[in-house]
C-alpha cells in the first residue's frame, strides 16, 4: 500500500508538488500521469526516499519514508527511466551484485535470479550488459526492480525502449505481480499505455492530482466535451458491417465498404475484430490513434473550469 498525507516539495518558492494526499490500495496498478513539469518524478524521488518532502507524509505498507529511509528500501522495487547497470558484467552478475547491496541470502538469490532473467526474456544472454540495447536494458531493469521480491514496484517511463513484444511482455508481468498482491505504480506520460495496464489512474498537473479514479470512469469524465477521443482506420477485404458501439461517436464508410473511420470515446478495437470475425469479414488493418495527453488535460479543463498550464 502507497500513502500520500498533504505530500508537498517546495524548492525556492516553487511548489513542484502541493499538498499531495491520496491512496493507492495493496494489488492496484496504478498509473501516475502527466506532461514533463507536473510533478512525477518529485513525487517519486520523495517515495523512494532520494529527496524529503518540505511538508506532509508518504508512506510504505504503513512505514513513514523519511523517517525510516533504509528500513523502507527492504519494500521498494525501483526501475528508473534511465536504468543503469556495469557495463563489464552480465545480467546475471549485475543482479547478484544488487541482490548482496539488499543483503539477500545466497541461496535465495542464486534461486531467484535465472527466474527473473527468463521472466523478462533475456534467459540464453550472455554477454556483458555494456553490449545490450536500450530494451534490454529496460528488461533488465524490470528484473531488478522484482528482484528482492518487493510489496511495492515503482517504475518510471517503463516502455520507454521497448519494442512491441517487450510491451507486450512487460504488461504480462505487472499484471501477474498484482495478481500477487503487490502494489504497482507506474508513472508515464503516455496516456495509451497506462489506459491499457492500469487498474486505476491519477492525473497530476502543477504538483496536484486534479482526477483520479479507475480509467473507464475517468475517461468518460473526462471526455464529456467530445474533444478527446479515439480514430480508428478500417481496412477490410470484404464489405465489411456496420458497426454498433455504444462508445461510438460517428462513423463513415467508404462506398465499397472496404474501409472506414470511426470516432469513440474508448479503445474498441477488440469489438471491431469481434463484429468483422462474427461477419466472416476479412480484416486487412485497423490504425488506431488515441487523445493526446494534451487533449485530454484541456478536455478536463474545459470540463471543470480548472486553469491550464498555459
Amino acid at each position: 500500500m502507497i500513502q500520500f498525507e498533504h505530500l508537498t516539495k517546495d524548492y525556492n518558492g516553487i511548489l513542484a508538488v502541493n499538498d499531495l494526499t491520496t491512496e493507492i490500495p495493496t494489488g492496484e496498478i496504478f498509473g501516475l500521469l502527466g506532461p514533463n513539469g507536473s510533478g512525477k518524478s518529485t513525487t517519486i524521488l520523495m517515495l523512494i526516499g532520494l529527496i524529503e518532502p518540505t511538508a506532509g507524509s508518504c508512506r510504505i505498507d504503513g512505514i513513514e519514508v523519511a523517517k525510516n529511509p533504509i528500513k523502507v528500501k527492504q519494500h521498494i522495487g525501483y526501475m528508473p527511466e534511465d536504468v543503469g547497470f556495469y557495463q563489464s558484467l552480465s545480467a546475471e552478475e549485475n543482479l547478484m551484485y544488487f541482490a548482496r547491496l539488499f543483503r539477500m541470502e545466497q541461496r535465495e538469490y542464486r534461486k531467484r535470479i535465472p527466474d527473473l532473467i527468463s521472466l523478462v526474456g533475456l534467459d540464453g544472454v550472455s554477454k556483458q550488459v555494456g553490449g545490450y540495447s536500450k530494451g534490454m536494458r529496460q528488461r533488465l531493469g524490470l528484473a531488478n526492480a522484482l528482484l528482492n521480491d518487493p510489496s511495492v514496484i515503482i517504475l518510471d517511463e517503463p516502455t520507454a525502449n521497448l519494442d512491441p513484444q517487450g510491451v507486450n511482455d512487460y504488461r504480462r508481468i505487472i499484471s501477474g505481480v498484482a495478481k500477487e498482491g503487490k502494489t504497482v505504480l507506474v508513472s508515464s506520460h503516455i496516456l495509451s499505455e497506462v489506459s491499457r495496464v492500469c487498474t486505476s489512474i491519477g492525473l497530476l498537473s502543477k504538483g496536484q492530482m486534479i482526477a483520479q479514479g479507475k480509467w473507464e470512469d475517468l475517461s468518460r469524465q473526462l471526455m464529456v466535451q467530445d474533444t478527446a477521443r479515439v480514430t480508428f482506420y478500417i481496412e477490410t477485404r470484404d464489405p465489411m458491417p456496420e458497426f454498433s458501439h455504444p462508445d461510438i461517436i460517428s462513423a463513415s464508410y467508404s462506398e465499397d465498404r472496404r474501409s472506414a473511420t470511426l470516432a469513440a470515446h474508448s479503445d474498441i478495437s477488440d469489438a471491431v475484430i469481434d463484429a468483422c470475425s462474427t461477419a466472416g469479414v476479412r480484416l486487412h488493418g485497423i490504425r488506431r490513434e488515441g487523445t493526446s495527453l494534451e487533449d485530454l488535460f484541456f478536455s478536463y479543463y474545459q470540463a471543470t473550469g480548472v486553469p491550464g498550464n498555459g
